[in-house]
């Protein structure tokens, strides 16, 4: 949730906010709305110290005057009784007009939509295009179907088969003992969550239309990890000097994909169920942007590890998500569309989720106060998609597969025959 208070003292959070598409009659009226609930608050507060006043003077008051001090409190609890509701009321305003206002964009990112991103860095060369794109070449070989899973599922569903399985599990089996290794805990999350979870995570109301809901929307399927992820210390106080707590999330993901007809139907690159491995950290104000940049650089670690040429880019202010102040994508090149592709983001949330979920840290010393975590999140390795890839760099001239080297020692084999 925004921070109201940099929205209406600080110039360059409130520009930033704005870049992300908030107008400024949304911002102002969101701000009129606090100073009615802060109103509203102190009035209560007032006729609450009268009403307390009122009532003490009755014991004090000899017994001919009692009755009429009785008379003046019951008609300040009377006040107060009717107007308390107004609280409320003017709460639940306040947080419907918030939680609309994106978290504004870092000053470092871009202004504009999304061709307006802004390339960091290229590795490695453009490599011409194989003998059979991705989407044929798995039907080729046996590895995806998408036409038995349309009949069973619809449309953006497939069967991932054969070696690609394999593959598929050492991928998650390299990427999870990587992260293991740079201090991530790791952790497989319920992928159902009830809406206060989608909210909290930054996803509702803006995203609603990308979730599956389940029992008429008692629960919810995540499209990422890093939902349950941010749950896991919901509404706790940490201790500051233990951060920051970085968990890496093994998980199914569930997507509607609406708003993308027509676009990427071919094989396994944009499907409504795929697996994934996420990075999800809690950390503290001071170094949250130096976290940023760490866990870019175990994406770009992995993705270089498997061989793929790749750039870096900033995201610019009109293409990020609701929660996300900066965020990096990795974009891998898809040699049969001659293009850079998505295969990984990471995202600084700064506390934006935090202010929703209620997660704080406690500074070190006696009387230490406590202020909000930043959240930061990054796809280590979204598996289907990372596989496609690998599919078209690693397709032989005689159709068989080659498979990466950091690979071999997990799925046990280091080629896939043609078929």
């Amino acid at each position: 949730m925004i921070d109201v208070r940099r929205l209406r003292d600080d110039p360059e959070y409130r520009n930033g906010a704005v870049r992300k598409g908030a107008s400024p009659e949304a911002i102002d009226a969101l701000l009129a709305s606090d100073d009615r609930r802060l109103a509203v608050r102190q009035e209560i507060e007032a006729l609450r110290a009268r009403q307390n006043a009122a009532s003490k003077e009755i014991a004090k008051a000899p017994a001919a005057d009692r009755p009429a001090k009785i008379a003046v409190a019951g008609e300040l609890k009377a006040e107060l009784s009717a107007r308390e509701p107004l609280v409320a009321l003017a709460e639940n305003e306040f947080r419907e007009l918030a939680i609309r206002i994106a978290n504004p964009a870092h000053p470092s990112v871009p202004s504009g939509g999304a061709d307006d991103f802004v390339v960091v860095k290229t590795v490695g060369g453009e490599t011409p295009a194989p003998a059979l794109d991705h989407a044929d070449y798995g039907l080729r070989m046996g590895f995806v179907d998408g036409e038995r899973a349309v009949r069973i599922s619809g449309s953006r569903f497939a069967y991932l088969m054969r070696e690609a399985v394999l593959l598929e599990l050492a991928l998650v089996q390299w990427v999870t003992q990587r992260l293991v290794g740079h201090g991530f805990v790791p952790v497989v999350p319920p992928v159902l969550v009830q809406e206060h979870m989608m909210e909290a995570a930054g996803f509702f109301p803006t995203d609603r239309s990308q979730v599956y809901d389940v029992d008429g929307g008692e629960l919810f399927l995540v499209g990422t990890a890093e939902v349950p992820l941010a749950g896991i210390h919901l509404g706790e106080i940490v201790d500051g000097s233990s951060l920051p707590l970085r968990y890496a999330g093994i998980s199914p993901c569930f997507r509607r994909e609406a708003g993308t007809y027509g676009k990427d139907t071919r094989g396994i690159f944009r499907v409504h169920q795929f697996d994934k491995v996420e990075m999800f950290s809690y950390c503290s104000p001071e170094r949250s942007w130096e976290e940023h940049e760490f866990l870019l650089s175990i994406e770009e670690s992995i993705v270089a590890d498997l061989g793929l040429p790749y750039r870096v880019i900033v995201v610019a202010a009109g293409d990020l998500g609701n929660p996300a102040a900066k965020k990096y994508d990795i974009e891998a090149w898809l040699p049969s569309e001659g293009c850079y592709r998505e295969v990984t983001s990471c995202s600084n949330y700064t506390d934006y989720s935090a202010r929703r979920l209620g997660t704080r840290l406690r500074g070190e010393g006696a009387g230490a106060g406590t202020q909000l975590v930043h959240t930061l999140n990054g796809t280590a390795c979204a598996i289907g998609r990372t596989l496609l890839f690998i599919f078209e760099h690693y397709q032989q001239s005689d159709g068989s597969l080659s498979v990466p080297e950091v690979l071999q020692p997990y799925c046990g084999f280091t080629a896939v025959p043609a078929r």
